[in-house]
């Protein structure tokens, strides 16, 4: 099963930057895949120190987990994360783009998640090159302790995978490690969320 990490987005501070990188180590330790560095509350500046503070740990750590930047792939270059997150969204960059940049800066080939709500926004991140996709949210999306959208399901999860064809799909949203098992019977080669590697 493969585990993808999000960080919380409280790495705004002195103390939530040194609770992020002590998350990454232990995520590391624990054989991780991913981590996604997902700090929207950061400037550049800071996001790259972090960015590449958090390589440093990764690697520092021994595991095989990668980083990827959320939706900057010169942060992602500059810091030596492995690769950058995008959202489905119209307007936003594709992996093809996030591809070309990496590319012309010399960089190692990228991976490139991509997160959906829909099976439509499935089947294009698919078909635009994504080597990740994550769906949901599958059982709930809580934001402060309150749930603000509710779960899509089991079925619509087993559909997204259908139409992913070959591109492996996370389950994301309300996966806690009593239900993982039942996302994989739905197709999901894996689970990812913020509150689940806590």
């Amino acid at each position: 099963m493969v585990r993808y990490a999000i960080t919380d987005g409280s790495a705004d501070s002195p103390d939530g930057t040194v609770r992020l990188l002590l998350s990454a180590r232990r995520w590391a330790e624990e054989g991780i895949e991913y981590v996604q560095l997902r700090e929207r509350g950061l400037d550049g500046g800071a996001l790259l120190e972090l960015a590449a503070a958090t390589v440093s740990v990764l690697r520092e750590a021994g595991g095989a987990a990668k980083l990827l930047v959320n939706g900057r792939p010169d942060i992602a270059i500059a810091a030596g994360a492995d690769g950058v997150h995008l959202t489905a969204r119209a307007g936003e960059l594709t992996p093809a783009q996030v591809r070309r940049v990496f590319a012309a800066a010399g960089a190692v080939e990228p991976v490139v998640s991509v997160s959906c709500h829909s099976v439509a926004e499935v089947a294009r991140a698919a078909e635009g090159g994504a080597d990740l996709i994550l769906f949901g949210p599958v059982f709930e999306k809580r934001v402060d302790g309150a749930v603000v959208v509710e779960g899509v399901g089991l079925a619509a999860l087993a559909e997204a995978c259908h139409a992913a064809r070959r591109t492996p799909v996370l389950a994301l949203g309300g996966v806690t490690r009593k239900n993982a098992d039942t996302c994989l019977a739905g197709g999901a080669v894996g689970i990812a969320g913020i509150r689940l590697f806590e």
